[in-house]
């Protein structure tokens, strides 16, 4: 068996002289606590020196990366090909497999071969001859130092951490813009207080006052340049009748210092902007096509790295931001939020309140899709995000749709409009409906009704619609008649029961006999009252 052991000072190939001490990996340190020990295990074979700190930078570079450097390759060629029946020990597992696929060579790598690995480290500068100590340390501290140098260089987070710090100073830079805004205004309106109410741009506000200074060198100074004609001449009417205070030449001073420092904070907030937005496009475009610019930097700063949010699922790009939200609502056993930083994209603004969850969570979906592309995918085109940004927006316009469709018509299909069927037939116009005052009065009736009994005529009878007969009340007499034999053959049963019914019938009567006596006995105490009253 032959082994590749790798060094900050070239490549070394050691031949295993007993393989049977692998098969004990716990005891195998024992084997190399002496370099006497150690080289009865192991036996250097062939070192090939690297010839300068490039040569090894690239070196170690090819092997963090899985890949066979040309100095690696030629080692193989020249020594391990001539013994290509024995097995060649790697301690990388990836860069194994591509030498069996370029070399043909057989590789292993196991838990043996790693602890073989450590051994052989330990004793090193015994093993390896020719190779001073002082010289070794060396050669090891400068490629530790430009490895190191490289991987930051070639950083795929480096350009990440750009997006982060420019979408963080961003957010700070409105924060101090409106601060210092609201400052000028107030400061100003003392003086000047209808200039605030007039121009409502806060960059035209400060560029006016920067030019103006005093109200009263409003009439001569020219805005033509800032302010549009009406607004101007809006300005120069409201500083003739102003209501402010006087104020010194050196409080305008201050002022217009701060109105300088607001229009510059803006010009390169401008700058900073197009430069995030450049940036992103760059980095990740798919992302930006989804969500816009500041919404995909935003997310990106809050996961930490572009990488960082490759790995989140979904439903977490969904809520990113909302955490607060979501463990109070968790806590207090109530509904978790639907959207977080992604509630700012245009896609979201621009739906219902209705369907504002739906489309976030299809949002994250997609998105979490472009964010991988972006960052694990070798393309740097935005063809995927246009294309899943057309089919939210088809989705989103079915939504919409769908709740016109409700109140127009089913729920299943559009309202549609009947056939129209052209009808032959004529209406007249009837113009007894236009008068609301009835044709004859009812005394008018009855003289006319009079009259005609006079002249012996009979009058006319009102056609009354003839109700159905009522069924006709059958007789006792008729029922006894009628009375079949089969209700002689009745139970006992039903006798007793009306005999039941006939006794409350009885008490019924007698009662009211019983009340009807009592009146007639009081009606006539009240009459002999009386009589003797008189």
């Amino acid at each position: 068996m032959l082994v590749l052991f790798e060094t900050a000072a070239g490549y070394a190939i050691f031949k295993v002289l007993d393989e049977s001490k692998l098969q004990q990996v716990d005891n195998l340190h024992k084997e190399f606590e002496t370099p006497e020990k150690a080289n009865k295990v192991v036996k250097l074979k062939h070192f090939e020196k690297f010839v300068d700190t490039t040569e090894a930078l690239a070196a170690a570079t090819a092997l963090v990366e899985g890949k066979i450097g040309k100095s690696l390759k030629k080692v193989l060629k020249k020594v391990v090909a001539k013994e290509a029946h024995e097995q060649l020990a790697i301690s990388d597992l990836k860069l194994g497999g591509v030498i069996k696929e370029k070399l043909d060579l057989n590789c292993i790598h196991s838990p043996a071969v790693a602890e073989l690995m450590r051994c052989i480290r330990s004793q090193m500068e015994s093993l390896i001859t020719g190779l001073p100590p002082r010289e070794l340390s060396a050669m090891s501290l400068g490629l530790a130092h430009s490895l190191s140098r490289y991987k930051l260089k070639f950083s795929p987070d480096k350009v990440d951490t750009m997006i982060v710090q420019a979408i963080s100073l961003l957010d700070d830079l409105d924060k101090e813009l409106n601060n210092y805004i609201m400052r000028c205004r107030e400061w100003y309106g003392w003086h000047f207080p209808e200039l605030g109410k007039v121009i409502t741009d806060n960059l035209a506000y400060c560029k006016a006052v920067r030019k103006i200074g005093d109200r009263t060198n409003v009439a001569t100074s020219d805005l033509s340049d800032i302010l549009p004609e009406e607004i101007e001449a809006e300005v120069k009417l409201a500083a003739e009748i102003s209501m402010g205070t006087e104020v010194s030449e050196q409080d305008i001073g201050n002022i217009r210092h701060l109105c300088d420092q607001v229009i510059e904070i803006t010009e390169y907030r401008t700058q900073l902007y197009d430069y995030l937005k450049n940036r992103m496009m760059a980095i990740a475009p798919n992302l930006t096509v989804m969500v816009g610019e500041l919404v995909g930097a935003r997310l990106i700063s809050h996961a930490g790295s572009l990488l960082n949010l490759a790995k989140h699922p979904a439903s977490t790009v969904q809520i990113l931001g909302a955490e607060k939200a979501l463990f109070r609502a968790l806590k207090t056993r109530k509904d978790t939020p639907k959207y977080g930083l992604i509630y700012h994209a245009s896609l979201v603004g621009q739906t219902t309140a209705k369907n504002k969850g739906k489309i976030s969570r299809m949002l994250a979906a997609k998105a979490s899709l472009a964010i991988r592309y972006d960052a694990l995918g070798e393309d740097t085109n935005a063809e995927m995000g246009a294309e899943n940004r057309a089919k939210l927006e088809a989705r989103l316009r079915q939504l919409e749709e769908k709740g016109i469709r409700r109140i127009s018509g089913t729920g299943k299909a559009m309202a549609k409009a009947d056939k129209y069927q052209h009808k032959s037939e004529v209406k007249m116009y009837d113009p007894s409906g236009d008068s609301t005052i009835p044709s004859t009065s009812k005394k008018r009736k009855f003289e006319e009704i009079e009259e005609e009994e006079e002249a012996g005529e009979e009058p006319e009878t009102p056609v009354v619609k003839s109700k159905k007969p009522k069924k006709e009340t059958v007789t006792e007499e008729e029922e006894a008649a009628e009375e079949t034999p089969k209700k002689k053959k009745k139970k006992k049963k039903d006798k007793k029961a009306e005999a039941e019914e006939e006794e409350p019938e009885e008490e019924e009567v007698a009662v009211t006999e019983s009340t009807e006596k009592k009146k007639k006995k009081k009606k006539k105490k009240v009459k002999e009252e009386e009589e003797d009253d008189e």
